[in-house]
């Protein structure tokens, strides 16, 4: 039993045998340390490990770990994928500056596999900055984890309670996760899976509303944390009409590229709310509110050069945007791949 364990449970011990009145028994002189436990009745330490054993007491393993022998629990909100150097940048300074990691996860054993002896419930930037940590001068680091016995469900609800006071976990993040946890732990019950963690059923239905937006749609945005619950839980609402998802899947497959582009090109990404706006526009052409541009022309750095403003009986008219950074030859072609995608759509000078 490690030091501060056994101290514990002799402070217990000796706190029983003053409830009854008893008078400690004196320990023998060979045994006289001041830091040692005063020893007691076998009766006062059989009740004690019995208020152990029954739970009225519970006694908290923490050991060091090698990070390499843990592996992250997949029902836990948090994308480690998303971690990076940048966004735990604080917290490993932190641990440097302390000397090692001092606020302990939270994991729980595996059985059946070779290559893993526990997993991490809560905890999940903390045991990849250690890992950063030990590939980067400080090969000792250790991952310091408190175990715990839990199901599934409990596992689920204690790291769901952790993450919810992480401001660098996103709502999208929180709501997939939700969504996940309704089918496997609450059996599609909603009421169920909020009274069990306490909280609004309203608030829960929009979360789990916003997970169903596909990935398709989410890609458009420069980051999986730029989707917000409030707005994206419109466009989750919008993508519901058949013909309003398809007009907002093409214009987000149409941002995407153009993030990337931008991306490619050393540029800032589009922000959140540029493009969710162009995302709930897009089907407005379908119900006549402004009219669409038949085409657009792109240089590869995601610049508009060349969009064609209306195609009708009496002509195209077309405009050429200042600033693209095309020059005559790209003008040129993109004019020719204009009249051939209007000629394509029945759209042409010559119909």
């Amino acid at each position: 039993m490690a030091r501060k364990q056994s101290d514990y449970l002799a402070a217990l011990l000796a706190d029983d045998t003053a409830e009854r009145g008893e008078a400690p028994s004196p320990a023998p002189a060979r045994e006289a340390q001041p830091e040692r436990p005063r020893a007691t009745t076998l009766l006062g330490r059989e009740s004690a490990l019995a208020r152990v054993a029954s739970g009225e007491v519970r006694q908290v393993t923490q050991l060091l770990l090698d990070p390499a022998r843990v592996r992250i629990w997949p029902g836990n909100a948090r994308t480690y994928a998303h971690l990076s150097e940048e966004n735990c940048r604080e917290l490993i300074d932190s641990i440097v500056a302390e000397g090692g990691q001092k606020v302990p996860a939270v994991v729980r054993r595996v059985d059946g596999d070779a290559d893993y002896e526990f997993e991490v419930i809560a905890g999940t930037r903390r045991h990849w900055s250690i890992s950063w940590l030990r590939s980067h001068s400080y090969p000792d680091m250790q991952f310091v984890a408190q175990v715990a016995s839990l199901d599934d469900e409990a596992a689920f609800r204690l790291a769901d309670l952790e993450n919810r006071a992480r401001a660098d976990v996103s709502d999208l993040e929180r709501a997939r996760n939700y969504l996940d946890a309704l089918k496997a732990h609450y059996g599609n019950h909603q009421t169920r899976m909020a009274e069990r963690l306490k909280l609004s059923k309203g608030w829960l239905s929009k979360m789990l509303k916003v997970a169903t937006i596909p990935e398709v749609v989410i890609s458009a945005f420069a980051s999986p944390g730029d989707v917000q619950l409030k707005p994206a839980y419109s466009l989750a609402q919008a993508l519901d009409d058949k013909n309003t998802g398809k007009a907002i899947t093409a214009m987000a497959r149409q941002v995407a590229k153009e993030q990337a582009a931008r991306r490619e090109a050393g540029d800032l990404p589009y922000p959140a709310a540029d493009v969710l706006r162009r995302l709930l526009d897009a089907p407005k052409p379908m119900a006549g509110e402004e009219k669409p541009e038949p085409y657009r022309y792109a240089t590869k750095y995601g610049r508009t050069a060349l969009t064609v403003q209306s195609a009708n009986r009496q002509g195209v008219t077309i405009r050429l945007h200042a600033g693209s950074g095309a020059d005559t030859d790209e003008l040129v072609t993109a004019l020719r791949d204009a009249l051939a995608h209007l000629e394509a759509t029945g759209k042409g000078l010559q119909r």
